[in-house]
């Protein structure tokens, strides 16, 4: 193995970081870095699950040369072995933990991002309905280069998404399971073509991030995409 390789994988053990979201909500993180990183990725999970969902998925993102972040949402739950510390401490101040309500919760971590990449813009990458989030705040934070999008969905109450991405102007790549392929395409219909990037997978593939697990079939299409759009632009 190549020294440079040995030190991708030791830096791929991630260490744990806590800072405040609204109302002084603690946010738990995990950091996966990379010495002379190509960029830096925020990655927020999808519904009932917490920052065990990219795992195995920041590992190869650090492999690609990608420092990455994924933290737990006050919207989330305990799984894969993994506490959502960010739910607990959430339940136990007796704050809302709907989807809508984590939206500071990413605000925050795109902020403390931002300071741990030399305050240059990061990646934003959402899962499910962390990935309606994702597009809905990309829209109007400069702290945000470019989002990676997951099954994104109507999951917002109150939001129109497709409406209130009108004016989203930033490179987007955004994919799906087979079946969402439809939905998916709707959502970003009044995105200008010159920013969207979209993999329609030709395997059923699965919901939100987890089409990069290595147990998924048809994983090794999704990574090819997403990492020509990488390549691309980074």
């Amino acid at each position: 193995m190549a020294k440079d390789q040995v030190e991708v994988e030791k830096e791929r053990v991630p260490r744990t970081v806590r800072f405040s979201s609204k109302y002084d909500l603690p946010i738990t993180a995990d950091l996966y870095l990379v010495p002379g990183a190509r960029g830096f990725m925020l990655l927020c999970h999808r519904s009932h699950f917490n920052r065990g969902e990219y795992r195995e998925t920041a590992a190869k993102l650090n492999v690609l040369g990608f420092s990455c972040m994924a933290i737990d949402q006050r919207s989330g739950m305990n799984l894969l072995g993994v506490v959502n510390e960010t739910h607990g401490q959430a339940r136990r101040k007796g704050l809302k933990t709907g989807y809508l309500d984590a939206k500071p919760d990413i605000e925050a971590a795109i902020d403390y991002a931002y300071s741990q990449n030399g305050r240059r813009p990061i990646i934003l990458v959402g899962s499910s309905y962390s990935a309606s989030l994702a597009l809905l705040i990309s829209v109007r934070n400069p702290r945000v280069k470019t989002v990676i999008a997951f099954s994104p969905g109507d999951y917002l109450k109150g939001n129109k998404l497709a409406e209130s991405l009108r004016d989203l102007k930033r490179p987007v790549y955004v994919t799906s399971a087979k079946k969402e392929i439809a939905e998916t395409t709707g959502l970003i219909k009044h995105v200008s073509k010159e920013y969207v990037t979209q993999y329609k997978p030709k395997v059923e593939g699965a919901h939100g991030s987890r089409a990069l697990w290595g147990k998924t079939a048809g994983n090794d299409e999704y990574w090819k995409s997403l990492t020509e759009f990488l390549n691309d632009r980074f």
